[in-house]
């Protein structure tokens, strides 16, 4: 049995806090809306913390899945994180997309206090964390993540150190960036069919067993043809996404028009109400044509 805390308890870290505890580890959770850690609590059967730091205190690991780059500093830092609440050698795997530049300076402070860390955001989705089926992309010290890497496997079906600290997260940026690409590519195969007076399921039985297959059509399409957003990764949070990925490329001279592209496309589909669907809304956005 290790001692794990774990910082934010949204689609994703809910169920992902879950299988530790199921696996037979001893979790404490913390959440900034304190009813939904005390929820899991007693649900799982593990405990629950009002701050990081308590939540941190005794642990051998800190999991962290929350926001973006602000709600990461806010449980990391200050005399309530959990880096205060955290003993000397301890690990924190960060789970949150955020960009490479906080990760690095926390990952400075995390050493200068005698800690570890590693970023490990993950790919998958709701489903793949209710599975235990995510894809982990990891950077940081290769002693750290030979540590950590156990414990990820537990809700993961590959894990894998790409390079030094802030590799993980620009793994991800790449992730994002092709997801991007795809979404709008399916979209717009869909919109084609049923305009050309097709059956779109018909469509996508046949050619998602050729070159055209992907995640998304597999998983997607039949929502995408049935209106229904109500569910999976927020447009609110792939705009933050891929914000990150062109300040990113600017920076270091990557071209990326296409990315460019279908974040104004979400962003039209915010203005129609949708920042809280599933990112396969691009679909919906062109049936206003």
């Amino acid at each position: 049995m290790t001692k794990i805390a774990f910082l934010g308890l949204g689609v994703m870290g809910y169920p992902m806090a879950g299988h530790l505890q199921a696996a037979g580890h001893d979790v404490t959770v913390y959440n900034r809306t304190a009813a939904k850690a005390q929820a899991w609590a007693k649900q799982h059967g593990g405990k629950s913390a009002p701050t990081p730091a308590q939540a941190a205190e005794g642990a051998d690991f800190v999991m962290a899945c929350v926001g973006n780059d602000d709600d990461l500093r806010a449980v990391c830092l200050g005399d309530d994180g959990a880096f205060a609440g955290m003993s000397k050698g301890a690990l924190f795997v960060d789970h949150t997309t955020v960009s490479s530049k906080v990760t690095l300076e926390l990952y400075t402070k995390a050493k200068a206090a005698g800690l570890s860390f590693v970023d490990a955001p993950v790919s998958g989705g709701q489903a793949g964390a209710e599975n235990g089926q995510l894809s982990i992309m990891c950077g940081g010290d290769a002693a750290d993540y030979d540590r950590a890497e156990p414990v990820m496997n537990i809700y993961a079906k590959l894990v894998r150190r790409i390079g030094e600290s802030g590799a993980g997260q620009l793994t991800k940026m790449a992730n994002q960036i092709a997801i991007a690409g795809l979404v709008q590519g399916l979209s717009e195969a869909l919109h084609f069919a049923t305009k050309a007076g097709l059956d779109g399921r018909d469509v996508v039985e046949v050619i998602s067993q050729g070159a055209a297959g992907s995640w998304q059509m597999a998983n997607r399409y039949e929502t995408m043809l049935d209106d229904h957003f109500e569910h999976g990764f927020a447009v609110d949070w792939m705009r933050k996404d891929l914000g990150i990925c062109l300040e990113t490329a600017n920076e270091n001279g990557a071209s990326l028009p296409v990315t460019a592209l279908v974040d104004q496309f979400y962003k039209d589909v915010q203005k129609m109400g949708g920042g809280r669907w599933d990112t396969s809304s691009l679909f919906k956005r062109l049936e206003k044509f």
